[in-house]
Formats: structure tokens, sequence, C-alpha cells
């Protein structure tokens, strides 16, 4: 049984542009939603589909398609909200927070990667608030000066309707990347944290392997995942 938190390092972005140069194509600007209202956007979420740029995390995903259920949280009286995220790793659910800032711009938000020195932007592109939100997350790697640009389609439910899938998709081919890429997550039960999926726990009773409760430090569990891999 694993239960995994991960406090990813704050910075306030006083200021940052309102457009962004996706470094897909870079020409092709990045804006979020106008008259975004975050109060509406927050609750639960599932990630259904998703496609990026950085072939590593690609493999990860193409390895564990699985859905990952979002929760999204704020106190009105931070500059901040809280982003916790469950699913399915190794047959095990682990659940992660994430802390993100907002930004002068609704609809965009900031979190800094100490560990490996990035930046990382996430938009809000597109959403009905109660159905689908169309996000993508662009990745600055400072030491190294590698950008990472992730779309990912959002649904309130397990399922997804075919105009938010579509939607999606025009999205990727506006940005450079193939709709054939793209990867639509599966559904592998209910993810309680610390549970195992069905499929473990029959391994469990046949087998007679010891369970046991860990804490995985969020350093190491990331050492081999850089910003451009992780949830949002």
């Amino acid at each position: 049984m694993q239960r995994v938190v991960f406090l990813v390092p704050l910075l306030v972005a006083g200021s940052i542009w309102t457009l962004q140069t996706d470094p897909v194509k870079g020409k092709s600007p990045i804006m979020a939603l106008e008259n975004f209202h975050f109060e509406q956007f927050t609750g639960r979420w599932y990630e259904v589909a998703v496609v990026s740029t950085c072939p590593h995390y690609m493999q990860r995903k193409k390895r564990n398609p699985v859905m990952v259920a979002l929760e999204l949280k704020h106190v009105p009286s931070r500059h901040n909200f809280t982003m916790t995220t469950s699913a399915f790793t190794n047959g095990t659910c682990r659940e992660t927070w994430t802390v993100l800032s907002f930004t002068n711009t609704p609809g965009q938000f900031f979190h800094h990667v100490a560990r490996f020195g990035a930046d990382v932007d996430s938009f809000v592109v597109d959403t009905n608030y109660d159905e689908y939100a169309l996000m993508m997350q662009l990745s600055n790697e400072k030491p190294t000066g590698n950008k990472t640009t992730i779309v990912k389609l959002y649904s309130r439910t397990m399922s997804v309707s075919p105009p938010a899938l579509e939607k999606f998709k025009e999205l990727i081919r506006h940005h450079g990347m193939s709709e054939d890429a793209a990867i639509m997550n599966q559904h592998k039960g209910e993810c309680l944290p610390g549970e195992p999926t069905k499929e473990a726990a029959a391994h469990h009773q046949v087998f007679g392997h010891e369970s046991s409760k860990q804490i995985i430090p969020a350093e190491e569990e990331q050492s081999d995942v850089r910003p451009g891999r992780e949830n949002l």
C-alpha cells in the first residue's frame, strides 16, 4: 500500500506574459480562455486524453495509460490552489499533491520545479466548466534549455463527448502535433490511495505477497520524471 505526496515548491509569478510562444512551432501563441472563472473550474476532473512533445513522457504513458482523477481546491484568501491527483501506478493507487500559483492572467497558472530548475506554465485554453476542459502545459528547464509542450483533455466524468474529443484533436493539430500520437487513458477501477487494482489484489491472494504501507519522498519518486512529464 503506497501513498505518495508531492509538495511542489511554489514561486509567485509576479509578471507572466498573457501570450506565450509554443515551442513546437515557435510562432503559435497560447492564450488562456477569455472571461475565465476559476471557482467554476474547481472540483473533480478526469484526465481522459493526453499528448506531449516529450518522448519520455509518452513512453511512460503508453506503458501505463490509466485514467487520472484530479481534485482542485482553493482557499479564497490565498493566491494559490492545490491539485490532488490519484491514479494507479504499478498496480497501486497513488495520490500526489501539487501547489500552483495564480498569475495576472485568469486561466493561466504557474509552478516551479526546483529539482530541475524548471518553470511550468499551465493554461486553460477552453472549457464549458461542467463537461470538458482543454489544457496546455509548457515546461522550460533553465539549466538545459529543454522545452516541452503537453496538451490534455479533462472531463467531469470518465467519458468524453465526440465534440469535446474533436476540439482536443483540433488543438493538437493547431500546435503542430500529431493527433495519432494522442493517448486515450483507460479506466482501471476506482482509485483509493493505498489500495491495489483488482488484478494486483488477485495476485496478492494467489501468491501471498505481504502488503506494506510506504511513503516515498517526492525527490526519490521523481528521480526519473522531469517537469514536462508530470501531471497537471
